[in-house]
């Protein structure tokens, strides 16, 4: 595996003055690394837009230097007991386990290990029983089917193989014997689903895990019952010691039992009885500390980057400092979507080419792209090697696409940036604009409710806050409700439920359940977190659309190119929204697929919560063919839910519209209008709209 000369992570994304943020660095170099403070402005490196601005902050940390030192890289996912087993046999072991199989190994996966004895399954699928040196094997297993292995070792030796095929049509029973003369004696830390060499994880078995056990002349010294604790990372173990699970494995999926009669695991544990083992599991790289940073109690609120060199490498790690708790700072906050920063964390886009690394190179961009680093984790738009859909998330290991520079699209004309480079287009025009700003993020969000956020007149998001916990939701719903001005900037916002760990609170959890724009599908049954439980998948299905939130909601998908919006007549009492704009056109220019309406467009629907008051002041003006309305949305090849020509409402409405209580939501319904505010030196129609809307808003 390649690894980056340099490179580094933090044990957190945001924190407040006062706090402490832990940097985790990897050096392959024997030379020593140095690290120095930023204040990031601009991360979009597009020479033909602002380029990346940050500006020094050695005021608040002087630039140091650390020793190198590599950190390395353990994948993979398994079961490691907390504590040693001892078992001593006079005349007979017996092991048993129900294993799904998703991948054959490329050598041989290890299924359950104990000191000399370990049950494994080779690359062609045959079970194989080794104890002393010796080796025993069975017949070839299938691929995604359960079968239940039973072994029998005596003290004389003989030894059976015993494996039965489970399924809706029966079972069906083979057995091998054979001869395997080893001590009956056994001492170690018991493992499954890997080998422990060198004090290294190895033979990763890729597939599902149900009911290991192990008698001593017939007595259990150890069982597990992977129906208990779900939610944790820890099994209690019905006998013998309890199992720390490494790299977070997925739970709460189906087990041999299920029969598609309770699709809940709540509801029915029994029925999820098995964990799903990947070799390709990496969420916390567990490094060990480099150096830390406390922020002081007079350091602006705003987004920080530490950059670390050694000679001509070097790495820039952002991180987000908020306000002080309950102390503003601005009358404006900016909401930072860090979960879906995280979620879409080291996303290997399968479009990735040549081009995007000589458009990268031409920039002086970020370098690295994970689709040539699969190795430090991919997304949740990603599949493990068994072709199963990852679903857990986490930013405590380096983050590609969380980098000043990075480039998503390589192969367009525009910038190409999302998520985090894509929102400093918002970030510079503030600091261009002369308009203050706090910054919260998702987590303060989540875990302090709308408290993060009641104190400022008005809240923005950036371009794209998709993911989101109840939390969260009910945190901007009540801050709506209480009289707090809402923007929301983007499209396909409030889209994926999700769930944090309670153990991690790194760890985020994805179940891609029913229907939506999907990389993948999350299997029959298996539409519950694991996490707490909650019914994963759209928030609409959960019954809160985005509509009710912010007014609009995603509803069409295209390539990354944008379209302008024409104006729409509105009430004499919005016209200061056009002050100064006197064209009827807005937006047909931008970093951002050259358009202010472009990649993913939301509008209303009040069918779906969109008030009735809510104003359109401008629509988007669609290319023919330049996009598809998005699953949830479509009934039949002739039909949709709303009801209307698909090509009438293949669009995104900006919106304003003002809730009791003396809320408002201001909406653009789409991904790419960000992109179009540093245009002409930040001066251009779309930034003189949303100059008026957020100023008038803290005013």
């Amino acid at each position: 595996m390649k690894e980056l000369p340099l490179v580094g992570y933090t044990d957190k994304l945001s924190l407040r003055p006062g706090e402490t943020i832990a940097f985790k660095v990897s050096s392959t170099s024997a030379q020593p690394y140095t690290a120095s403070l930023f204040r990031s402005i601009s991360a979009d490196p597009n020479p033909d837009g602002p380029g990346i601005i940050e500006e020094a902050q050695p005021e608040f940390f002087e630039t140091s230097t650390y020793p190198s030192r590599h950190q390395r890289i353990n994948r993979g996912s398994y079961a490691l007991g907390v504590e040693p087993l001892s078992i001593s046999a006079k005349e007979k072991i017996d092991v048993s386990v129900t294993i799904y199989l998703t991948k054959y190994a490329s050598a041989e996966c290890t299924v359950f290990e104990i000191g000399e004895l370990k049950f494994a399954i080779n690359s062609k699928g045959i079970p194989e029983l080794s104890l002393g040196g010796q080796r025993m094997f069975g017949e070839a297993i299938g691929l995604k089917q359960w079968c239940r292995l039973d072994f029998s070792i005596e003290a004389s030796g003989s030894t059976k193989i015993a494996q039965t095929v489970l399924g809706r049509n029966g079972e069906t029973l083979r057995e091998t014997t054979g001869e395997l003369i080893g001590s009956l004696e056994l001492n170690g830390i018991p493992v499954i689903a890997a080998s422990i060499r060198d004090g290294r994880p190895c033979a990763h078995f890729n597939g599902r895990i149900e009911a290991p056990s192990l008698r001593a002349d017939g007595k259990i010294v150890a069982a597990w019952d992977f129906s208990n604790s779900i939610n944790s990372t820890e099994v209690p173990a019905v006998h013998g010691p309890a199992l720390r699970l490494v790299n977070f494995p997925t739970r709460a999926i189906t087990s041999s039992a299920w029969d598609a009669t309770e699709m809940c695991w709540r509801h029915a544990p029994e029925h999820y009885a098995a964990i799903h083992f990947h070799e390709d599991d990496v969420y916390d790289f567990e490094w060990e500390t480099d150096f830390t940073f406390k922020a002081p109690d007079d350091m602006p609120s705003g987004i920080y980057v530490m950059r670390i060199q050694c000679g001509a490498n070097y790495d820039a790690i952002p991180f987000f400092v908020c306000a002080p708790k309950n102390k503003p700072t601005a009358k404006l906050c900016v909401l930072v979507s860090t979960f879906t920063y995280t979620i879409y964390g080291n996303h290997a886009r399968p479009d990735f080419g040549p081009e995007w690394q000589k458009r990268a190179d031409n920039w002086n961009a970020y370098p690295f792209n994970p689709a040539d680093y699969p190795h430090y984790g991919l997304s949740t738009y990603n599949l493990h090697t068994d072709g199963s859909g990852i679903c857990h998330g986490s930013h405590r290991r380096p983050l590609f696409n969380l980098r000043p520079g990075y480039i998503t699209f390589g192969n367009t004309p525009c910038s190409g940036l999302r998520h985090f480079p894509a929102d400093s287009h918002l970030i510079s025009w503030l600091h261009a604009k002369g308009i203050d700003y706090d910054i919260i993020t998702d987590w303060e969000l989540h875990t302090e409710g709308v408290d993060a956020i009641k104190g400022y007149a008005a809240v923005t998001t950036g371009t794209h806050p998709e993911y989101h916990t109840s939390q969260t939701l009910n945190a901007l719903r009540d801050y709506r409700e209480q009289g707090g001005r809402l923007h929301y900037l983007g499209g396909n916002g409030f889209y994926w439920r999700i769930a944090v760990h309670e153990e991690n609170e790194s760890l985020l959890e994805i179940r891609r359940a029913e229907d939506g724009i999907r990389a993948w599908a999350a299997d029959p049954g298996e539409y519950y977190n694991a996490f707490d439980g909650s019914y994963g998948g759209l928030w609409r299905r959960n019954a809160r659309p985005p509509q009710e939130l912010v007014g609009i909601g995603f509803a069409a998908q295209g390539e990354f190119v944008g379209s302008p919006y024409q104006r729409m007549p509105i009430s004499s009492d919005l016209e200061w929204i056009f002050d100064g704009v006197d064209d009827e056109i807005i937006g047909d220019f931008g970093l951002s697929g050259g358009g202010a309406a472009g990649y993913e467009l939301d509008h209303c629907n009040t069918n779906l919560g969109t008030p009735c008051n809510t104003q359109v002041i401008a629509r988007s003006i669609t290319k023919d063919g330049a996009f598809m309305l998005v699953p949830e949305e479509q009934l039949t090849h002739l039909t949709n839910l709303i009801g209307e020509p698909e090509a009438d409402i293949l669009h995104a409405d900006m919106i304003y519209v003002d809730w009791p209580g003396g809320g408002s939501v201001f909406a653009t319904g789409s991904i790419t209008f960000c992109g179009c505010l540093p245009c002409n030196q930040y001066e251009n129609n779309t930034s003189k709209l949303l100059e008026n809307v957020l100023r008038r808003a803290i005013s």
